[in-house]
């Protein structure tokens, strides 16, 4: 047997013989970025930073154990409020939020439905849950209700989750539509907003989970549903449990952010106008939310045009198999508040001469 060393050395050079490698590396300041997920500008946002700088940096131990520091009670009550619902549940971050509640609510006996597109997050949550997986063609009803048809009746619980938007393409899940499909059958729809903005929810989905680290520019995870829902992923979710709680300051940062959301909500239209600009002008499908993906094809036709990019001074990340379907790989632009019309112009200019 190879040393462990020279086990991953060897897996290393496969995957860089794959172009899957993946490295991380220094950033250059001077890059305008197009790859931060940061969509309303918040997190280098004066009374954000002001807000986290007068609470402790630590939790210190989970939740269960210290209790609720002042932040948790308002943030989460907010959160609800927000989204219309009862309550809500904060998590260390979108991946233990979506991990925990799957693996509580789910079980062997049980059928987990989900978008072909869905975070992996949630893929890793239906296995770990010991439930059935299937999953239905991106954003295919039809496939979905099919399914539904065919194996309902094997199994007790159904939940049904896909995302509102989806955060390689883009696109938006028909909502509506899958929320009467749930009804229909008699399942549980759970709705992974992490990258949205904060909108007024379309739909009462029984379970809207989202973060705190994209729109809200902090960090963190949450859970919105009926209050018994939240009271009983607080005793069993074991990524809450188990895990030491959200820093107090990443609380208060997150509640200032949706302060600022709820006061400005000019703030959302912004970057999803500098999205449909870029897609107009390159003779793309119309941007649905913030994010465009520019499809390529091969990993080294994105990787390429992703250097190109860097030497004009802006950061576009080239994103590749296993994150999105072979022969998909693609440049993942997003656009922010804080982008300027100058540096879209620049940027639609530089991907001109590539595309």
């Amino acid at each position: 047997m190879a040393s462990l060393p020279a086990f991953c050395a060897a897996r290393l050079a496969l995957l860089e013989t794959q172009q899957a490698q993946r490295v991380l590396r220094e950033v250059p300041a001077r890059l305008v970025s197009f790859a931060s997920n940061d969509y309303l500008g918040l997190s280098e946002h004066p009374e954000v930073v002001a807000a986290q700088a007068q609470s402790p940096a630590g939790a210190c131990a989970s939740r269960l154990v210290t209790g609720n520091h002042a932040h948790y009670t308002p943030l989460e009550a907010k959160l609800a409020a927000m989204k219309h619902a009862e309550a809500a549940l904060v998590f260390g971050s979108g991946y233990l939020a979506n991990l925990g509640t799957i693996t509580a609510l789910m079980s062997a006996g049980d059928l987990v439905l989900a978008d072909k597109l869905a975070h992996a997050c949630i893929i890793d949550g239906a296995q770990l849950s010991g439930a059935t997986l299937k999953r239905f063609r991106h954003n295919d009803l039809a496939h979905a209700e099919a399914l539904l048809k065919e194996y309902r009746g094997q199994y007790k619980q159904v939940l049904i989750v896909t995302e509102h938007v989806f955060s390689m393409d883009g696109d938006c899940a028909p909502l509506p539509e899958l929320a009467a499909l749930a009804k229909r059958y008699d399942s549980w729809l759970m709705v992974d907003d992490a990258h949205g903005l904060f909108e007024e929810p379309p739909i009462a989905a029984d379970i809207w989970m989202g973060t705190l680290s994209k729109a809200a520019g902090a960090y963190g995870g949450y859970v919105t549903a009926k209050k018994s829902v939240t009271d009983y992923l607080a005793t069993t979710a074991r990524s809450f449990i188990f895990s030491t709680g959200l820093p107090p300051a990443t609380c208060a940062a997150a509640l200032k952010a949706l302060e600022i959301i709820t006061h400005e909500p000019e703030r959302r239209a912004r970057p999803l106008a500098l999205a449909k600009k870029v897609t107009q002008a390159l003779n793309l499908p119309e941007a649905q939310s913030t994010i465009v993906p520019v499809i390529l094809g091969s990993s080294e036709a994105a990787l390429n045009a992703a250097e190109a990019l860097k030497k004009e001074g802006m950061l576009v990340v080239a994103i590749r198999p296993p994150t999105v379907p072979p022969n998909t790989a693609r440049l993942r632009l997003t656009f922010t508040t804080n982008h300027t019309d100058a540096q879209v112009d620049v940027l639609i200019a530089a991907l001109r001469k590539i595309l």
